[in-house]
């Protein structure tokens, strides 16, 4: 399976900013405390309370946020955006300090999660992904990319703990990821690996195939690879 972060980044679906954020872009996000640095590069500031990152972050940051955007909502948002943006640049300690802003703006934006739980994927074992995953998910129980990615993370899991709870987990996400959106097509990909899993080889090749009619960059080419070795390919395309 490709490294999780590098996969989720060839999924985004990212929102445009605000108008009102494009604007005004030069904010300032230096602390004005001393000693904080490592817990700025802390998914949620280390475990910190909003009230507790916001000291962190100092009056004076507050101040220029509320001077450039029409609400914090709106900050965050252009915050969250932003995160996704450096991830796709490769970018991950810039997109990780970017979501915590997005969180301490509002606690509520689901993205802010989801972004941090993307840039944890690069983490050993996928267990602080799927804790901010699932913390995201409880604000946005609907949202196809969050199931898509928890579905994935319990994949990689199970890779390495083989547990069959493991796989479970991850088709009950990527089913419901796509009931939220039958045009997912990562989440088909996805899917089509679970079912590898559980050696239903027809039920993966047609996974594979409903993915690739919606986004062939879809494709993985690893579980193809993988797949064609255990059933040829019915409809005969790949070989």
């Amino acid at each position: 399976m490709k490294k999780y972060l590098l996969l989720l980044a060839c999924g985004f679906i990212l929102g445009a900013a605000p108008a009102q954020a494009q604007r005004k872009t030069k904010v300032k996000v230096k602390s004005d405390a001393a000693g904080t640095t490592a817990n700025r590069q802390l998914p949620l500031f280390g475990g910190l309370s909003v009230e507790a990152a916001q000291q962190v972050m100092g009056a004076a940051f507050l101040t220029s946020i509320d001077k450039s955007f029409p609400s914090r909502a709106e900050a965050s948002k252009f915050f969250a955006n932003k995160g996704y943006e450096y991830i796709t640049e490769n970018k991950p300690d810039t997109a990780l300090y970017r979501f915590n802003l997005a969180w301490l703006l509002d606690p509520k934006n689901a993205d802010a999660y989801r972004g941090l739980g993307i840039v944890a994927s690069r983490n050993e074992t996928p267990d602080e992904s799927i804790s901010l995953l699932t913390q995201g998910l409880v604000l946005a129980p609907s949202n196809s990319l969050m199931l898509v990615d928890l579905g994935t993370s319990y994949l990689i899991r199970h890779q390495q703990t083989k547990k069959k709870k493991d796989l479970e987990q991850a088709y009950k996400y990527l089913e419901q990821a796509l009931a939220a959106d039958a045009t997912n097509a990562y989440a088909w990909q996805q899917m089509a690996r679970v079912h590898y899993l559980r050696e239903d080889y027809a039920k993966a090749w047609e996974a594979v195939h409903k993915g690739q009619s919606l986004n062939v960059s879809s494709l993985d080419l690893d579980l193809i690879s993988d797949l064609t070795a255990k059933l040829p390919d019915p409809k005969g395309m790949f070989k």
